[in-house]
């Protein structure tokens, strides 16, 4: 039985597109596996997206919102990023883009434990005054939507469309939940 999504989001299951949001809700309420175990089918994803990925994505607890957004995008027919488990290799993707709009992939910088720079990746839902709203992998361990401040922003990239989705737009939406604080 499919995952229900958060009721503040689920007019997206009528929206049709962009493909990306599509594949992205399909894998909704997707989790790591706590622990030693693994989840197969993000491990699966690793082998679908193919080539280095598939070589070095061994165990769901290497970060994978890149991974997520690599399956997403390739199941969308997109053209994926050289290394796309590094999140902050998505501000290649697509085509730079001032403003977020439904479906556009949004790069985030933020820092691991160890106070190093590494970055999330995730695809735009809309925003309030202070976040974007996204859905993603590995947010909290899961896919899942979230809210990730604004000032945390590295990169706003539309995918490549041979036409673009008419409903690719501005979406404003309340500020409803915490800000993000785990993707790592």
């Amino acid at each position: 039985m499919p995952v229900k999504i958060p009721t503040q989001y689920q007019w997206l299951n009528q929206e049709g597109g962009p493909k990306m949001i599509v594949e992205a809700l399909k894998l909704f309420g997707t989790l790591e596996v706590s622990g030693q175990g693994n989840n197969a089918s993000i491990l699966q994803w690793a082998k679908e997206v193919g080539g280095k990925v598939a070589d070095v994505y061994k165990a769901d607890q290497i970060p994978w919102c890149g991974l997520f957004m690599a399956v997403i995008a390739k199941r969308s027919g997109k053209t994926i990023p050289k290394d796309p488990l590094w999140a902050l290799n998505w501000g290649t993707f697509g085509t730079a883009t001032s403003t977020a709009m439904l479906g556009d992939t949004l790069v985030f910088v933020r820092r691991t434990a160890e106070g190093n720079k590494a970055g999330h990746v995730a695809v735009y839902v809309g925003e309030d005054a202070t976040a974007y709203h996204v859905i993603g992998g590995n947010q909290s361990d899961s896919v899942c939507f979230t809210r990730m401040a604004k000032n945390r922003l590295y990169a706003i990239r539309r995918p490549q469309y041979n036409v673009q989705p008419a409903n690719v737009r501005v979406i404003k939406l309340l500020p409803k939940g915490g800000l993000s604080s785990n993707e790592g």
